[in-house]
């Protein structure tokens, strides 16, 4: 048989198939393309304006670690606190006339029946928006108070803090980082929430005495305190004008006190709002001297101890001490002494008791 006649024919069917078929899944490729790339550009209809801004790289969407600090929670148990409530008029507060404080309100806290309980607590307002304190309120028994020396506080630096020294103010600082509620109370220190910027003036005269005689009076009775300190600022100032300082005795009623303390420094002028002042300049040498105007009287009688009693002598200052009190924490121990005896003996030695503690 003889092949080389057979026609042959060319496969163009299949050929063109082919083609057909490439063409056909390059156009599906296309649109699959084009589709996820304006389903990358597109802004879902319910996403939030911040999440559109986002969606566009100006503007991270909110996060839970963007969101504004909120105030500390009460503890389980807290009475509801009433500190925000309309009761203190600041505008029948007489202008300063050289007393450090001045009770108010007949020398009665504001506290409510709510407010009243046996259980410790500490609470501590959220800074508003200019970032100032707002108040502190706490029921204070001995098992809040500090067990150990407190630590530096120079890194606050609360609303208005200015770092300003003039002469004849004792130990030439106008201002100090004032604790709402003193660190002796609850042991609350390095606190933004309870620190404001106060004069030495309110701190050592308007306001130490009374913390000194709350601190004796838990220790020495073993009751709790209702105790709150409201910063009051007028307006949009940095600086307070002042404080509102209550305290009540849970247990039994023989302490209280309401006294508003000016926050002032005589010879010097103040500018509220930003705290900047003027005086006479700091001329290099360090003064101290001692408290001139005593602290309104709480409403509770000092009994002295009877007996041999061990006291703390400073030899410098002729004072005496507790062993417990603040001010033997702070004492240079080349000035220390201790002594054990009757209170007359100390007495009769030339000393004075320390304002604080009540020895």
């Amino acid at each position: 048989m003889n092949f080389d006649n057979k026609k042959k024919t060319f496969p163009w069917k299949v050929i063109l198939l082919t083609i057909l078929a490439v063409a056909a899944a390059g156009m599906v490729w296309y649109a699959v393309l084009l589709s996820v790339q304006q389903g990358q550009n597109a802004v879902p209809p319910e996403a939030s304006p911040a999440q559109q801004t986002a969606s566009h790289g100006s503007a991270a969407p909110a996060t839970e670690e963007s969101a504004p600090a909120q105030a500390e929670s009460s503890p389980a148990g807290m009475p509801e606190e009433t500190v925000k409530e309309d009761y203190f008029d600041f505008s029948e507060i007489p202008p300063f006339d050289g007393s450090p404080n001045i009770p108010v309100h007949d020398n009665r806290p504001y506290f409510t029946e709510a407010d009243y309980t046996t259980d410790s607590f500490e609470t501590y307002g959220g800074l508003d928006e200019l970032g100032r304190c707002t108040y502190a309120f706490a029921c204070v028994g001995t098992d809040l108070m500090p067990t150990e020396k407190r630590e530096r506080i120079s890194g606050i630096r609360p609303t208005g803090w200015k770092f300003t020294k003039y002469d004849g103010i004792d130990g030439n600082y106008l201002y100090n980082r004032c604790h709402l509620i003193a660190y002796g109370l609850t042991a609350e220190n390095a606190n933004e929430r309870n620190l404001i910027t106060g004069t030495r003036y309110m701190n050592t005269l308007g306001m130490n005495d009374l913390e000194n005689e709350t601190i004796s009076y838990i220790r020495r009775t073993g009751n709790h305190v209702l105790y709150r300190v409201t910063p009051v600022f007028e307006g949009e100032n940095l600086i307070a004008s002042g404080v509102l300082m209550e305290a009540q005795s849970v247990e039994k009623d023989d302490f209280r006190f309401c006294v508003y303390a000016y926050n002032v420094q005589p010879g010097i002028t103040i500018d509220y709002r930003t705290g900047e002042s003027s005086g006479t300049p700091f001329a290099g040498t360090e003064v101290r001297h001692p408290s001139s105007a005593p602290s309104p009287k709480p409403d509770w009688e000092f009994v002295p101890p009877s007996g041999d009693v061990t006291y703390i002598l400073n030899t410098k200052s002729m004072k005496f001490h507790r062993p417990d009190c603040d001010a033997v924490r702070e004492m240079n121990p080349k000035n220390r002494e201790d002594f054990t005896g009757t209170r007359e003996e100390v007495l009769e030695m030339g000393y004075d008791p320390c304002g604080g503690c009540k020895p």
